[in-house]
């Protein structure tokens, strides 16, 4: 019996920017009597239905984004006599569906690390569960990843997870209901461990892949001091504590690694924490800030963001410690008109970004602006191809719509045309060249074409190949994005430090007792 874990994808480009992490968490999920398991990446190249045997396993991650992939690819798994197991964030939201589209035999809901090994062990006596709640399992049981099952070079920026969770409720997202408002934070030494081993194979870029990597703000230290809630502010401490720890051990790392992670902007009120960033080398940061105006952000519940120039000063408060932004912007809430996707990218190039995601406003289940939309609907909810619009991922993606949300202004032609507006402005080549030179982490000429490489890089794997992208400008952005991603790729890539130890950890003081 072998084991197959699959990452599906509509489009391959050979080579990819971020590893699946989901892919070699389970691989070391996955007992060693099975053997390795044999990882696809369909970013990378298209999944072979016939290398399949009866009585092989095939893991199958779903996000809603690639769900009418992953179920075409249990149907042919099943077809051939495999077990097809689901799993991931869509797959736990709608274990029904993926066992009546999917071939589905098994449903894993919610986290992996622990019950992975039950699912193969009842696979093996050909008796697995429907639906395997999987819970969300402590920090001390996440399960380290499999670097050593990495193809070389195929990928430019690997990803480590420091913690799970994120205590915002932001309409949009589906985290905070999925993974929890509770941090779980990994032991300093565990991720250390991954990072180093990364390291010694060659890798100095890499993503912190973290629901949110500031957890605790001076905001919550305050309201717990306030409250005089002493349970709660100790809680508080020991985690932004163990922050610090982490970013410590970070800097003692080659200096030539520099890391990525998603942060919000309410960061940029702790100084402190920034610093400690930068001497980490996290020296990037995706930045949710979505939209540009009080009302966008009251939709999104997301008020706890700034607008015009005190957001512009926030943002340009990472850069002035060093940390590069990647801005997170949603077009099409109810409140944008024609001159907020430009009014947006302005302000982009004014708070000095250096790079930035457009993106439409689209309902994911599991989310607050999906509940609403579907309730909305209420029984007469159209179709498209015989599905119901609320299913629109199970849509075609030729005839799928573009815009699912009813915006009171503007049609969605005339909002993917300025989205689309948007991505091409901001990076316009006399825009890349400008914050090339603008960057402070950029300081050497391989670093600034790395970034102008990157830069168009990201607009077609993102921009030219997203929702608001045709068929033909997929297959446009396809082809440009493989040319583009082996130079980029060789600028990431460092010379291995087989022999690099790990860092030393920090001495633990125990308290002097008195005779």
């Amino acid at each position: 019996m072998r084991i197959f874990l699959v990452n599906p994808s509509d489009i391959s480009f050979g080579i990819a920017i971020i590893t699946p992490r989901w892919l070699y968490v389970l691989a070391a999920a996955t007992p060693a009597r099975f053997g390795d398991p044999v990882l696809i990446d369909e970013t990378l190249s298209p999944f072979d239905p016939d290398s399949l045997e009866p009585g092989d396993v095939v893991g199958i991650g779903m996000y809603t984004c690639n769900a009418l992939r992953g179920m075409e690819i249990g149907r042919m798994a099943r077809e051939r006599g495999a077990w097809v197991v689901y799993g991931g964030v869509h797959a736990s939201l709608y274990p029904d569906e993926a066992r009546q589209l999917g071939a589905a035999h098994a449903v894993v809901k919610g986290d992996g690390d622990v019950i992975w090994a039950q699912v193969l062990a009842d696979c093996e006596r050909g008796k697995p569960l429907p639906v395997y709640e999987g819970g969300r399992v402590g920090a001390d049981q996440f399960k380290q990843a499999r670097w050593d099952l990495l193809p070389p070079k195929r990928y430019m920026w690997p990803t480590v997870q420091t913690v799970r969770g994120c205590p915002k409720h932001c309409s949009f997202c589906s985290v905070w209901r999925t993974d929890g408002q509770q941090p779980r934070q990994r032991t300093v030494d565990a991720v250390i461990s991954e990072i180093v081993q990364l390291r010694r194979m060659g890798y100095k870029l890499i993503v912190l892949a973290d629901d949110n990597f500031y957890p605790v703000t001076l905001t919550d230290l305050a309201q717990a001091e306030r409250q005089n809630n002493l349970g709660r502010l100790s809680e508080l401490q020991s985690l932004r504590e163990e922050r610090f720890a982490l970013m410590r051990r970070l800097a003692q790392l080659p200096q030539d690694m520099v890391f990525f992670t998603q942060i919000t902007m309410e960061a940029a009120e702790d100084p402190g924490f920034l610093e400690a960033m930068r001497k980490a080398h996290i020296l990037g940061v995706l930045v949710g800030v979505e939209s540009i105006t009080e009302e966008g952000l009251k939709t999104i519940y997301k008020d706890f963001n700034l607008t015009g120039e005190n957001l512009i000063a926030r943002l340009r408060t990472f850069r002035e410690h060093g940390i590069g932004v990647c801005g997170s912007f949603i077009f099409g809430l109810t409140s944008d008109t024609p001159e907020t996707f430009r009014a947006t990218v302005e302000l982009a190039k004014k708070a000095d970004v250096g790079f930035a995601n457009f993106i439409t406003m689209t309902p994911f289940p599991g989310t607050v602006d999906f509940q609403k939309w579907e309730m909305e609907q209420g029984d007469r909810v159209p179709e498209v191809g015989g599905v119901p619009l609320t299913r629109y991922w199970l849509i075609p993606a030729h005839i799928r719509p573009k815009i699912y949300i009813h915006h009171p202004t503007m049609d969605p032609a005339e909002i993917l045309v300025h989205t689309r507006a948007a991505w091409n402005d901001f990076y316009s080549l006399a825009s890349i060249r400008r914050r090339m030179y603008s960057l402070k982490c950029l300081k050497s000429w391989k670093s600034r074409l790395a970034f102008a490489m990157t830069s168009k890089l990201y607009l077609q794997m993102y921009a030219k190949t997203g929702i608001a992208a045709d068929s033909a400008r997929r297959s446009r952005a396809n082809r440009w994005a493989r040319w583009l991603a082996k130079p980029c790729l060789e600028l990431f890539q460092a010379k291995p430090m087989p022999d690099l130890e790990l860092p030393r950890a920090e001495p633990v003081l125990l308290p002097i007792l008195a005779d």
